[in-house]
């Protein structure tokens, strides 16, 4: 017996470009979870050389920040979103859920 699926991939560009994906906004949702890029990154099984490298391919492309960070000492440093970041978060959870809710629809009309 065949499966047929209906897929979708969501991701956010500027002028044309790859910003961010389903990637991106799990690194941004896990720094907003723990403050911390360094916990992030250990969360999402990522190195730390990646998130910070995703972050500031990012930063590039958008000439600005996303993350604000503070250097850390004896229990280490802080990060937190700036509000671009906020916004492209929520932009693209919205997105995300909005597809999910119609690929939920037309599963049923491809069952035969």
């Amino acid at each position: 017996m065949s499966i047929i699926e209906l897929k979708f991939r969501i991701w956010i560009e500027k002028d044309g470009e790859f910003l961010m994906g389903k990637g991106g906004a799990e690194i941004l949702k896990a720094i907003k979870k723990h403050g911390s890029i360094s916990k992030a990154s250990k969360e999402l099984e990522m190195s730390y050389r990646y998130v910070w490298g995703y972050i500031k391919k990012m930063e590039e492309k958008l000439g600005k920040r996303i993350v604000e960070t503070k250097r850390g000492g004896e229990k280490g440093g802080e990060s937190s979103l700036t509000e671009l970041a906020e916004k492209l978060l929520e932009v693209y959870e919205e997105a995300e859920k909005a597809f999910e809710r119609k690929i939920e629809e037309l599963r049923d009309s491809i069952k035969f």
